[in-house]
């Protein structure tokens, strides 16, 4: 069994702003793989509606995402979100149960 805490994080990009949003995602992945107690980060685009985005993302613990959400670079795309997103983003957790 998956002892992770799974995030599925979806976000969509307002008319236009596709190509900024995904650089801005690709901006996450190298750094957030560092991150301790990071065990996966993926991010994903919609085969049917360019500009759609989910990460799916497996953490250590809830203590672990916790101190990604409060990371400079996580911060500094969330003061961008008003920008970039078509709607606030979704964002849900969960943990493996089988």
């Amino acid at each position: 069994m998956n002892p992770y805490l799974t995030v599925v994080a979806e976000m969509t990009a307002k008319p236009g702003k596709e190509n900024d949003l995904r650089e801005a995602h690709a901006g996450l992945l190298a750094p957030t793989r560092s991150e301790e107690g990071c065990v996966e980060y993926l991010l994903h685009e919609s085969t049917d509606q360019p500009g759609r985005f989910v990460f799916y993302e497996n953490w250590k613990s809830r203590e672990a995402l916790d101190r990604h959400l409060q990371t400079p670079y996580l911060q500094a795309l969330g003061a961008r979100s008003a920008e970039l997103l078509a709607e606030p983003a979704r964002i849900l957790t969960y943990t493996r149960i089988g």
